[in-house]
């Protein structure tokens, strides 16, 4: 029997993805507004780019560390969304193993990424409001570059060794009940012990994002505490409106990944193809919404998008 399930293992070349499998027939209908989300967050984001790229007046940290959170979601959406939807129109669920496992890792790698980019533009926040003065010698951009190659080095060596694991698992079936290449979803199919697999994705996952939103915590409890202090009339809430737009964005990212989270403990109590719906609007609602909230709420760049919006 062992030498039967190696032999059959050594087959499974391919993985068959199966989205939603008690709501196939939904699946046309959903795809209509995945693809308007993913149509709106890669081309805002891009917007948001070109704008910054374009208009010197925005060529400060603050904008810089907006311009890699847009880069990360657009990398996010292409990863995984048009995936989905050839799925939902074509019915193409193959994807191959080294195809499967790059998704994996960019999912895993690209999420805590952006994770700790907001801790930065979180420091960033904290030193503009609690250390004015000696804000254009502490946020440079040599600090942008450092912070980015941190953000880069610290997630994508952490992260690699959760595909790197699950590439080395003997898989005994093909059939993933979701709709992406989740970690769970795809070594749940493999004949060996998964437990370590599963064990260094839940430590490491807590430990960064946990490390990135008590930071974040923290940077806000100190902005807090100094506003407060602030006697000068509108200075306070001129002081919380230039970190309103970035805590909006956190508040998105947790709270949908809190969710999805929380749905995922209860599995039990909760259909199975929630979760997987929630997991693709992760990919989706938070890239989507970021620059349009960055756009509306900030005036030097709102200015820019109109005058990009006049050159074309």
């Amino acid at each position: 029997m062992e030498a039967k399930i190696n032999s059959s293992s050594l087959l499974v070349s391919e993985f068959f993805l199966i989205c939603f499998p008690n709501y196939q027939s939904w699946q046309h209908w959903l795809s209509l507004p995945l693809s308007f989300l993913f149509l709106l967050a890669v081309g805002a984001n891009i917007t948001l780019l070109v704008t910054i790229r374009l208009e010197a007046s925005l060529h400060e940290p603050m904008y810089y560390l907006l311009s890699l959170l847009s880069l990360l979601d657009i990398v996010l959406c292409l990863t995984v969304i048009p995936k989905v939807l050839a799925i939902f129109w074509f019915d193409h669920r193959t994807i191959s193993f080294p195809a499967c496992f790059l998704q994996m890792f960019i999912m895993n790698c690209f999420l805590t990424m952006e994770s700790c980019t907001f801790m930065v533009m979180a420091y960033d926040r904290y030193v503009a409001i609690c250390k004015p003065l000696r804000y254009p010698s502490i946020i440079t951009d040599q600090f942008v570059v450092s912070a980015a190659a941190f953000v880069i080095a610290r997630n994508g060596l952490v992260t690699m060794p959760i595909p790197i694991l699950s590439s080395q698992l003997r898989y005994c079936e093909r059939i993933i009940k979701n709709c992406i290449c989740t970690n769970l979803s795809v070594s749940k199919l493999s004949c060996d012990d998964i437990t370590f697999n599963k064990l260094y994705q839940f430590v490491i996952g807590w430990t960064l994002l946990g490390s990135d939103l008590i930071l974040i915590i923290l940077s806000y409890s100190l902005i807090l505490k100094t506003v407060l202090r602030i006697k000068a009339e509108g200075a306070v809430a001129k002081a919380l409106s230039t970190c309103g737009s970035h805590f909006i964005l956190i508040l998105f990212f947790s709270t949908v990944l809190l969710v999805l989270v929380i749905t995922n403990m209860a599995r039990e109590r909760v259909p199975p193809d929630v979760p997987i719906l929630l997991n693709i609007l992760h990919h989706l609602i938070p890239p989507a919404l970021n620059p349009i909230v960055y756009g509306v709420r900030t005036k030097e760049l709102k200015q820019g998008i109109r005058n990009l919006l006049r050159k074309l």
